[in-house]
């Protein structure tokens, strides 16, 4: 092993002496202070990629199609790293100052990252409407910075690691990479296995910029020193400590950021706020005459305003075109779906296949919205099973008279195995004779290439379907399934589609429960409205090749 401060000898790496600097002189013996080199790469690596998911995961969740949001960040973030790795040849002569101011901006603009994204989201509005362009950029902007900053540190620690002790340079190399490997992974695993769950986005952001300041500034303060001047000392230390204390300040008003962002995204009337395993659930208004709104993960589920023409448009149409006695519905926990099938005399059994326990439990004990769902999941007759949905249906070994799909907008990522052709294929055996399929397939005015995608493909899965839809106007107000917080994007109607092996019929059952809205005249001009924006030729969406976009 060649000594660190013995000459370099004929083929030594390039990276030794240049730029006039001789081998590091270090408070510890040359062995240790490459293990804490090492050490320091591991923790940078865990935090640069904890950063990179938390943009992703953030911009998922407020933009919809995580897809999308994940190639748009990554890909940046990759480009970055390039551009960063060849700016950074310029600070190997100071690689030792140049590695820690790297560390404390990038701890400052990584741990701020996920305040500064939701901020933006919170107060400027929907980022599909007409102030999106803003947010997206401000969202490159952030992959493009830590992309940056992250690839500059590998030059840098692998100039500090041959000062410490030169070696070969592919060994080098391989060191250094096995260390930044380690640490992805570790952060990967980390971030939603224990940040997420247990701080959320927000401070987990925070407290990840605050780990990777004092990794940083540690390594750099602690073990080359006195590769820098007092005064050098002095400006990193401050800028250091100025991280910290903002990165600290920012997480102890974080319960009030969030507070705040969330009375702009949702208004004042925010009574429940939860992140469960699974998603947001964010329920508002219900008291004192003010409507009542479900969010899940922004976007609107329910609101009391029109929903009762939404579910009865989903459920009564399947119930009464022949026998309904037992009954499957697949998502539907906040209970309003049941509690249209219960208006049907007949019903023995009904079980619903839900994701989220704490939706759930919400339509069970929140007063407003059992009340709204008339205490409908208490029924003896009515069995709820907490599973993935398309797991769920392929486990059943039931079959029903009628499938109800009360299911997310198919343009989002998570929702797409659950508008594809095997899925539809699993719901057609457990469809007993004579049973009916119905789909919720997002709004058909707005976005009739999705809606005829969906009725494709059930078609694909050897079901007969009848499409229609319903206005979904209520007051200038418009809510489903699919819709964004604010509104911007509210639909002009809903689209379904009704399926069974044979022609189904589209009726309504004269001898069943009378409606608010919806009737047989209405039912049928709706579906002749609906046929007239068909787009014909279009393939069937399955699992390895998804069709739909957000």
């Amino acid at each position: 092993m060649i000594e660190p401060h013995a000459p370099a000898p004929p083929g030594a790496p390039a990276s030794w002496g240049e730029g006039g600097q001789s081998p590091a002189r270090l408070p510890v013996r040359p062995g240790t202070g490459r293990f804490l080199v090492l050490a320091g790469v591991f923790v940078c690596a865990a935090c640069g990629l904890v950063y990179e998911l938390e943009l992703v995961a953030l911009a998922s969740y407020l933009m919809g199609d995580s897809v999308t949001q994940a190639s748009v960040v990554l890909s940046v973030m990759v480009f970055a790293m390039g551009v960063g790795s060849l700016a950074a040849k310029r600070l190997r002569c100071r690689a030792a100052a140049g590695f820690g101011t790297v560390e404390a901006v990038l701890a400052l603009i990584g741990g701020c990252s996920a305040m500064a994204l939701y901020a933006v989201f919170a107060w400027t509005g929907d980022w599909g409407g007409p102030w999106s362009a803003g947010p997206r950029c401000l969202l490159v902007a952030f992959s493009l910075a830590i992309g940056l900053l992250i690839g500059a540190e590998v030059p840098l620690l692998m100039e500090l690691i041959q000062r410490i002790r030169r070696q070969d340079a592919g060994r080098a190399v391989a060191d250094l990479f096995a260390a930044d490997y380690v640490g992805a992974l570790v952060g990967g695993l980390a971030f939603p296995f224990l940040l997420l769950p247990l701080l959320g986005q927000l401070t987990g952001a925070l407290l990840t910029g605050a780990v990777n300041a004092v990794a940083g500034g540690a390594l750099v303060l602690g073990l080359f020193r006195r590769d820098l001047s007092r005064r050098g000392r002095w400006l990193l230390l401050v800028a250091n400590i100025v991280v910290l204390v903002l990165l600290a300040t920012a997480a102890a008003l974080v319960d009030d950021f969030e507070r705040a962002a969330r009375q702009a995204v949702y208004g004042g009337d925010v009574r429940v706020a939860l992140r469960t395993g699974v998603q947001e659930v964010v329920l508002t208004g219900g008291t004192r005459g003010r409507p009542l709104a479900l969010f899940l993960d922004g976007r609107l589920r329910v609101s009391s305003r029109d929903e009762r023409l939404y579910h009865e448009a989903l459920v009564h149409p399947a119930m009464s075109g022949g026998p309904h006695a037992r009954v499957l519905v697949l998502g539907g926990g906040d209970g309003l779906a049941v509690r249209e099938v219960l208006r049907h005399p007949g019903v023995e059994r009904v079980d619903v296949i839900e994701p989220d326990p704490a939706v759930t439990r919400l339509a069970l004990r929140d007063p407003a919205l059992s009340a709204l769902n008339r205490h409908a999941l208490a029924d003896p007759r009515v069995h709820v099973r907490t599973a993935d949905v398309f797991c769920g249906l392929r486990h059943t070994r039931r079959t029903y008279d009628v499938v109800v799909a009360d299911l997310p907008d198919p343009g989002i990522t998570a929702s797409t195995k659950l508008y594809s052709q095997e899925f539809y294929g699993l719901a057609r055996r457990v469809l007993a004779p004579g049973g009916r399929l119905v789909v919720h397939a997002g709004p058909v005015t707005s976005r009739p290439w999705v809606f005829w995608t969906v009725e494709a493909t059930i078609r694909a899965a050897d079901l007969r379907t009848v499409p229609y839809r319903v206005g979904g106007r209520a007051s200038g107000f418009a809510a489903g399934p699919d819709r964004s917080p604010n509104g911007s994007r509210a639909p002009r109607d809903w689209g379904f589609v009704l399926a069974a092996r044979t022609p189904p019929a589209l009726t309504l059952d004269p001898r069943e429960p009378r409606l608010s809205t919806l009737t047989r005249a209405s039912l049928r001009a709706d579906a002749r409205a609906a046929s007239r924006t068909r787009v014909r030729g279009l393939p069937p969406s399955t699992l390895v090749h998804p069709r739909y976009a957000d």
